[in-house]
């Protein structure tokens, strides 16, 4: 038995957030946190290693200048409207405390990211859920209530759905008197950012993160986009917890990144063609497959108990993700792979079934 006497009542309260299994298993086919099969850019890795030296010893520059500036001029936006963090996920943590401490709840579907709970938990957050509807989309009419916030995943995680822009901005255009946080993990892969609509929407923030289209999981980069006034408060609160959160490799890292347009396009397509070429074959396998713009299905078979179905391919070490959760449990999400691991996990999902 934990000795809990020396929490504090918040921390007793808490329900921390569970990452995707990452097991040490050598000759996995690791098909469950949504990771790109393919490597960084070789510019970044070169720029990367070239901030290896001896300046490592010197405090980075807390600001970041480079890396906003760099996708400052990717977006077309100022660098004042851009803020970056370690990972998206602290992005969002900050996000949480600078617009969404208020009297009245925040609304995110019931079917979401996991870790805006988490937030909520943390930051004392009152919440509602708004439920998806039976395809599993985002009905934006839903959300025209009284709120203290709206974030949302776009696609939304883990279903892949997207929202098209025309529904995001009728949102913005009935809700005037919160912020929306538009969360874009997964935007490259298929839908059309909101990052246009930051200019003509003063409530408006999206986020975004290096980790799934640009391959830098393992790097920790994150972004948000907005007016200024939303940015100077994601700095006042960054800098009251954290002022340098941002090293000089990861810095470094992003901004070429960001420069290699080339190779990010081509990664992309591919994965985008692989997604096309894998919900095929498992419709052919008698799946229903959520239509997906990220870089995953989501999946569920009508004869096959979805637990079954993840450990029996467990078994042929390939790992997918199973959410035990209402509305949602014989559904598993599947990460897209390369080709051949594509191939292995529908074979083998074929001598499964």
């Amino acid at each position: 038995m934990t000795n809990q006497s020396y929490w504090s009542p918040l921390v007793r309260e808490l329900v921390p957030y569970t990452p995707g299994e990452q097991p040490k298993v050598a000759n996995l086919i690791k098909l469950n946190t949504n990771e790109n099969p393919y490597p960084p850019s070789p510019l970044a890795l070169n720029a990367m290693q070239d901030a290896v030296n001896e300046s490592l010893r010197l405090y980075p520059d807390p600001d970041a200048t480079a890396l906003k500036q760099a996708i400052a001029n990717y977006y077309g936006v100022e660098r004042n409207q851009v803020f970056v963090g370690n990972g998206s996920d602290e992005v969002l943590a900050h996000a949480f405390m600078s617009f969404f401490k208020h009297d009245k709840p925040i609304l995110f579907p019931d079917i979401s990211y996991s870790f805006y709970k988490v937030y909520a938990g943390l930051y004392e957050v009152e919440y509602q859920t708004i439920a998806l509807n039976e395809q599993f989309q985002i009905n934006v009419a839903d959300y025209h209530a009284n709120n203290g916030g709206i974030i949302f995943p776009n696609p939304n995680a883990p279903t892949g759905c997207v929202l098209p822009l025309a529904e995001i901005e009728k949102l913005l255009q009935a809700n005037t008197h919160s912020v929306v946080i538009v969360d874009e993990a997964y935007i490259d892969f298929g839908g059309h950012s909101a990052i246009s609509l930051v200019n003509q929407y003063p409530q408006l923030l999206v986020t975004q993160t290096l980790s799934k289209s640009r391959s830098l999981a393992g790097l920790r980069v994150g972004f948000a986009i907005g007016q200024a006034h939303l940015i100077e408060a994601l700095e006042r609160v960054k800098n009251s917890f954290n002022s340098y959160p941002m090293d000089k490799v990861a810095i470094a890292g992003g901004v070429a990144a960001f420069e290699d347009k080339a190779y990010f396009a081509q990664t992309c397509q591919a994965i985008i063609e692989s997604r096309e070429h894998l919900a095929t074959q498992l419709s052919n396998l008698g799946f229903e497959v959520l239509p997906s713009a990220a870089n995953f299905v989501f999946v569920r078979h009508p004869q096959h108990d979805a637990a079954t179905i993840a450990l029996a391919l467990r078994q042929q070490a390939i790992i997918v993700r199973h959410f035990k959760l209402p509305r949602i449990e014989q559904f598993l999400r599947i990460t897209v792979g390369k080709p051949s691991e594509n191939d292995a996990l529908v074979g083998a999902l074929t001598s499964i079934l």
